[in-house]
């Protein structure tokens, strides 16, 4: 095994394979000029992608030699990298999307986060551990979870989307994965 596939394993970092990008973003319907948040954006397959189809991006990645190759592979874009820490980053004033393969690990708080009432989401696509898709989907039970009010409340939709097998990711990662679809009612 290469050094660059076990430094990867031990970050828990698996990223998309172009071909899965390609699909996601295809599914996601997003329209040219649309303001979109890629969280954890790695190598940029989401990012790619995006700016291929016209929108906006803003490319948020925590590890500095990820960003680095981010700026420098989309410097003549329109695309923002934001090297931070997902969780802390502020979100846009203006209404914005999220298509992004976050870390596993900050789910529940980045739901939080993009799902507050003074958030100006519109739509999120996240890749995310089948089994909390499963949980997200069906709704938190009343009066917990992100939205706050029990079953995302009367202002998101939430659904599960396009299952990805694990040979969607370089390396494959030990657990399945799928789309966590989310819409503004």
């Amino acid at each position: 095994m290469s050094a660059s596939v076990r430094s990867r394993r031990a970050w828990g970092w698996h990223p998309l394979t172009d071909e899965w990008a390609t699909r996601i973003v295809a599914d996601a319907a997003v329209r040219p000029g649309e303001l979109v948040l890629d969280i954890g954006a790695g190598h940029g397959s989401l990012t790619a992608e995006l700016v291929e189809r016209g929108a906006r991006v803003i490319a948020v990645e925590l590890h500095p030699a990820r960003a680095r190759h981010l700026h420098r592979r989309f410097s003549a874009r329109p695309v923002t990298v934001v090297q931070a820490d997902a969780l802390s980053v502020r979100l846009p004033r203006h209404p914005f999307r999220v298509i992004a393969s976050p870390p596993y690990a900050i789910t529940s708080p980045l739901l939080r986060l993009l799902l507050a009432p003074s958030s100006r989401l519109t739509a999120a696509d996240l890749v995310l551990q089948r089994a909390a898709v499963r949980r997200y989907a069906d709704g938190p039970p009343a009066g917990s979870g992100p939205a706050g009010r029990g079953r995302w409340g009367r202002r998101w939709r939430v659904q599960a989307g396009r299952p990805l097998p694990r040979r969607a990711f370089r390396p494959s990662p030990g657990v399945d994965s799928a789309v966590l679809v989310v819409r503004r009612r």
